[in-house]
């Protein structure tokens, strides 16, 4: 029998999970072993310390329900969202518009509106925007019939999910015309706290980090044959929109209001136009390409 010890622990492990029949768990969990024993040893983790990373899991866990995902919010705040959506945008066969997370609050109940429609039930005076733009192709051939769905915070800086899980508000689904067009209404949206009642954000607090989001607006696009669209319009002048607590903020995708717009198609409010482009849809996006989920969807996964 080999007596174990820290030098030779790694490879005990690995040799045991050698017989596993599905080579990409292989893989994946071998590199994992490799990485999570790396680390003990590189930072001499203590038993103390071990605890209390367990600790912080079960309470993660702990806090998740059909309305919260607290753990793609530790995702996103460690930055490994926005790692894995690279690693995936990097599988693109074309460059359409840049992508954005998906976030902890995509829901899959989510109505479809009619155009120009306001999708915030509560509108105060002086907040009303119109949001418009064209889905087209990288080439821009028009994209009629595409889906655009979105979603964003209320005036108080919530989501509905937050506010209230069985309440639908600040969310639509839209269909393009033969134009390639979209248009509705909103509010303009706020920057925003993640949420710092739990596990995250006390370990954001701990770090001394800010916990802010600069204002956005979520969009997931889709058009048969071509690659699915999870990004978001981030408002120029936020201040925080260099350093965006789940590094989901991107230049590309920063937008004004224009209060004047001669193009806007409802005369008389501001405006803001986002003109989104779908790449070909690969063999890649078929298996699934969103970072994300709608949280009662994840709480029903098999184990």
């Amino acid at each position: 029998m080999q007596e174990l010890t820290p030098e030779n622990i790694t490879q005990a492990v690995l040799d045991q999970m050698a017989s596993t029949p599905n080579p990409r768990m292989k893989e994946i969990m071998a590199s994992a072993v490799k990485h999570l024993h790396a680390f003990a040893k590189d930072v001499n983790l203590t038993p103390a310390e071990w605890i209390k990373g367990i600790a912080f899991m079960t309470a993660v866990g702990k806090i998740c329900t059909p309305a919260r995902q607290e753990f793609i919010l530790l995702s996103d705040t460690l930055g490994l969202s926005a790692l894995v959506n690279g690693l995936h945008d990097e599988t693109a066969m074309e460059e359409g518009t840049n992508t954005s997370l998906l976030g902890p609050f995509y829901r899959e109940t989510t109505p479809n509106l009619a155009a120009g429609s306001q999708i915030a039930r509560h509108v105060d005076p002086g907040t009303e925007i119109v949001l418009y733009g064209r889905v087209t192709d990288v080439n821009g051939k028009p994209l009629a019939g595409a889906t655009v769905s979105l979603w964003q915070t209320s005036a108080t800086g919530l989501y509905d999910i937050q506010e209230d899980p069985a309440s639908v508000d600040y969310r639509g689904i839209f269909t393009t015309d033969a134009k390639g067009l979209f248009m509705l209404r909103t509010v303009k949206p706020l920057g925003y706290s993640i949420p710092m009642d739990g596990p995250v954000g006390e370990m954001i607090t701990a770090q001394r980090r800010h916990g802010m989001r600069p204002a956005h607006i979520h969009f997931l696009v889709g058009a048969p044959g071509y690659r699915e669209l999870v990004t978001a319009l981030y408002l120029r002048d936020d201040p925080h929109l260099a350093d965006d607590v789940v590094f989901g903020s991107s230049g590309d995708l920063a937008v004004d209001i224009n209060p004047k717009d001669p193009e806007c198609p409802i005369p008389g409010l501001p405006s803001i136009r986002f003109d989104m482009r779908l790449s070909r849809e690969t063999e890649a996006d078929r298996a699934g390409g969103r970072v994300g989920a709608d949280p009662a969807a994840i709480l029903k996964q098999p184990a």
